[in-house]
């Protein structure tokens, strides 16, 4: 069923985490205070924007390499991470730009506010970009990031994540999400995951071990699949309209 709004399908917001999620504690203070207002997309909304490879530089999909001196890498886990982007209908979303940010494998990001004391790596710049191809599949390689605490509870600690900022085909298909990596315990203590209404959902994050993608001797795989829209959407933490 496609919104009468636009030429897209419907969100389906039951299935979306809630704005104000009290366990997660900055929620309080940005999650709406009025009810969401729903208006029809424009044109430029459902025609751009458009991306080529000319904006891509030779190693933006190369995260061990790209913010690495010559003759040296990032230090971690290597790993490549592949999926498919696909729209509400299945169908795989050719020439995409998503982009990607992450801690290292200390679990530390590279920004000035960052509180964590794990130290960081002079080669990883945390950050990427891919474009998808004619089916809507994408790769990058990088190394696994580290879980780190965080200023929410006592104790609380972010699993080991990837961010996925998403351009479809149009603005109208924009999407921010994260990904989390199969067997990690954290992932069911964390706050913001326990967000997400819906276990499917959740485990629709979580990106399994994919043996016939490693590289022997190399980089272990692992595939995580995006859907833009609908019921099957992707979800991002607890601000649906990022979705």
């Amino acid at each position: 069923m496609t919104d009468t709004k636009g030429g897209y399908m419907a969100r389906d917001w039951t299935r979306q985490p809630p704005a104000l999620t009290p366990s997660y504690k900055t929620s309080l203070t940005r999650s709406p205070q009025l009810a969401k207002i729903s208006m029809p997309s424009t044109l430029s909304e459902e025609t751009g924007p458009i991306f080529d490879h000319s904006i891509l530089g030779p190693l933006d999909d190369d995260l061990i390499l790209n913010f690495a001196t010559p003759g040296e890498m990032a230090l971690g886990p290597r790993i490549i991470v592949h999926g498919r982007l696909q729209d509400e209908n299945g169908r795989g979303v050719p020439h995409a730009l998503i982009e990607v940010w992450q801690a290292n494998a200390g679990g530390r990001y590279r920004h000035k506010k960052e509180g964590y004391l794990a130290p960081l790596d002079p080669n990883f710049g945390g950050c990427g970009r891919v474009l998808t191809d004619e089916k809507g599949f994408y790769r990058f390689r990088t190394v696994k990031p580290g879980p780190y605490p965080w200023p929410n509870g006592v104790n609380d600690w972010r699993p080991a994540h990837i961010h996925f900022s998403v351009f479809g085909q149009s603005f109208a298909q924009r999407l921010i999400t994260q990904m989390y990596f199969e067997g990690d315990p954290l992932i069911w203590r964390c706050p913001i995951v326990a967000a997400i209404p819906d276990r499917d959902a959740i485990e629709r994050l979580i990106a399994p071990l994919d043996m016939q993608h490693t590289i022997p001797m190399d980089a272990r795989a692992y595939r995580f699949d995006i859907v833009l829209r609908g019921r099957r959407a992707s979800y991002f933490e607890n601000r649906p309209e990022g979705t």
